[in-house]
């Protein structure tokens, strides 16, 4: 039997493209849907990529399909070549002048009343011709979305001492970049005994009823009230910032909310704002595929975040350096 390498099957990117879909799927038809292709033509490309190769590469199994051996190879190698091929055809692009081309975002909610309207403006004047589109996804969807070719660029976040941070053995392969911080808040009630410290010790909040957010976000606020010798009493339950501030204005509980989410909607009567100490804020990262950033409009979209997180946290700083503005007025400032 021949050797497939031998025989230069020379693989096609969008098959590669198909394959992985329907890896990830688990059927044609959710691969179509996936890629905006009718079934047909992702039943011909797979048949004409099998042609090609001399083995199969999905099987029926009753009604539904699956990937053979020879198409989990293809699939597990997908994005690292279509990434490649994706760079190549854009470093060619910039050689010719065009410079339409689209780039897929996927960022944390915080960012998309912040970092993400300023992306878009950015890209609108320096890089007309960058198309991009965008998804909100906790990191570690979104880092699970890099790795299978779903989006090109995922921004995430990390807080200190975090036991799930998706940026370790679920990264692995990917290229990870710190290229900010977002400060970490205490939030208040305004006439709270602690709403006037500078910086505020935690340890003060321990008989305290606590509003807790995400799973995420929970886990954070476990591990710093641990550090703080106390578990916190969580009594009230929500995602929504917004709901937060208002269950805290009435003096229901305190919170912890990062500044980014402060910073997305104008802070309500009644709450104050205290900084927690600097090593309590998360980190922010962009993650891609290894090899992501030689793609021009992709690597124009990670220098244009990186100069964004980094001059909003240079903004907060000025901010917070202005005069001896208490900690309410310095946050309403921002």
């Amino acid at each position: 039997m021949a050797d497939v390498l031998d025989d230069d099957p020379g693989f096609d990117a969008r098959e590669l493209r198909v394959v992985k879909a329907v890896a990830d799927a688990g059927s044609i038809t959710g691969a179509a849907l996936a890629l905006g292709y009718s079934q047909p033509a992702v039943s011909q490309q797979l048949k004409r990529l099998e042609q090609r190769l001399g083995v199969a590469v999905v099987e029926r199994v009753g009604r539904s399909v699956r990937l053979t051996d020879a198409g989990r190879v293809l699939a597990r190698h997908a994005p690292a070549v279509t990434t490649a091929l994706d760079a190549a055809a854009g470093e060619l692009a910039e050689l010719r002048g065009l410079r339409a081309a689209r780039v897929r975002l996927v960022a944390f909610p915080s960012a998309s009343p912040t970092i993400v309207p300023r992306l878009l403006a950015e890209l609108a004047q320096r890089h007309p011709g960058i198309s991009l589109t965008y998804v909100e996804a906790e990191p570690p969807e979104a880092v699970e979305a890099v790795r299978e070719d779903r989006t090109d660029i995922a921004l995430t976040f990390s807080y200190p001492g975090d036991r799930d941070d998706p940026h370790g053995s679920s990264a692995r392969g990917l290229s990870v970049t710190t290229v900010g911080a977002d400060e970490l808040l205490a939030v208040l009630p305004a006439g709270h005994p602690a709403a006037t410290a500078g910086a505020l010790d935690v340890a003060v909040l321990a008989g305290e009823d606590w509003i807790a957010g995400c799973p995420r976000c929970r886990g954070h606020l476990l591990e710093l009230c641990g550090r703080a010798g106390f578990a916190p009493r969580i009594a009230f339950e929500t995602d929504n910032f917004v709901a937060v501030e208002g269950l805290v204005a009435q003096g229901i509980g305190v919170a912890t909310l990062p500044r980014m989410a402060v910073e997305s909607f104008p802070q309500l009567p009644g709450v104050a704002i205290v900084p927690l100490p600097v090593g309590e804020q998360r980190r922010i990262h962009t993650v891609t595929a290894r090899g992501a950033d030689r793609v021009p409009a992709v690597r124009a979209t990670l220098e244009a975040l990186a100069r964004l997180t980094a001059g909003a946290a240079d903004e907060r700083a000025s901010v917070a350096s202005l005069g001896n503005a208490g900690p309410t007025d310095a946050a309403s400032a921002n």
